[in-house]
């Protein structure tokens, strides 16, 4: 389970903010597509949702594992989302989802996805700490207990000292304290940095940014070429913050909502 270790080193575990399942699912394919060694692949998002329609990835216990796969070269990758509440997520046991790891796959990972997703689907079921989401109380937490019981997964399936010398990595930096996030000891890098807000454009007048982190919207007003981005471009990429849309709603007398991400870069 390297890449989930990964994942929780590089701080790519997060508070979903919408326990609405094509939300959620949204928000961890745009944590996925902002990695900056992917470059610019695009597609994660509706490869997602296309593959859910099909067929849904609850694997029970309170985990989902949706992936995307691409033809392109690169690492196995994952986002991990935690709800406290809990998604419905129509999962064959019927228990709501508290876990969400999504893959990025790309083609030539497709044995290393099936080896990972194997190990976690049995994990998930032998190690009790694995099925106990509904009793974690913050991220802190819920970081601590993964690297527990992945730790004692891997120790049940046989030696791999790469994915304990990461765990063991992952932890001193939590201790250390090193760029902690909240209290939980998470690292500080772009996954904690994406914030999800509102822009209204009104024909005739400058476009309203509503966000609850007030540097982050002063950001996103200031790009000289916001408007143009956001409708032919779906994002705008300016010198120190990211937006990204997620949906378009769309009212009378050209009164559009886009509904974005954005990102500090």
């Amino acid at each position: 389970m390297k890449s989930i270790l990964t994942a929780l080193q590089e701080g790519r575990l997060i508070e979903l903010p919408d326990n609405n399942k094509d939300k959620a699912l949204e928000y961890l394919a745009t944590i996925i597509e902002a990695i900056p060694d992917l470059g610019d692949v695009v597609g994660i998002t509706e490869g997602v949702l296309a593959r859910e329609c099909v067929h849904n990835t609850g694997i029970g216990n309170g985990w989902a594992c949706p992936h995307a796969r691409t033809k392109s070269d690169g690492e196995l990758l994952c986002a991990i989302g935690w709800s406290p509440k809990g998604i419905a997520y129509g999962a064959s046991d019927g228990a709501p989802v508290h876990l969400v790891v999504m893959y990025y796959v790309p083609d030539s990972q497709k044995n290393a996805y099936l080896k990972e997703i194997s190990s976690l689907a049995k994990a998930v079921l032998t190690v009790s700490s694995m099925y106990q989401l509904s009793s974690f109380g913050d991220l802190g937490e819920v970081r601590h207990r993964l690297l527990d019981a992945i730790s004692t997964a891997l120790e049940s399936m046989g030696p791999d000292a790469r994915a304990r010398m990461i765990q063991l990595e992952v932890k001193h930096a939590s201790v250390s304290g090193l760029g902690g996030v909240g209290g939980a000891g998470l690292p500080a890098d772009f996954a904690s940095k994406v914030v999800p807000m509102e822009i209204v454009v009104v024909q005739g007048i400058s476009p309203v940014v509503l966000g609850q982190d007030l540097e982050l919207v002063q950001l996103v007003e200031a790009q000289p070429e916001l408007v143009k981005g956001l409708r032919e471009e779906g994002r705008v990429d300016g010198g120190k913050v990211l937006v990204m849309v997620r949906g378009v709603v769309r009212y009378q007398q050209d009164r559009v909502v886009y509904e974005c991400l954005a990102m500090r870069k």
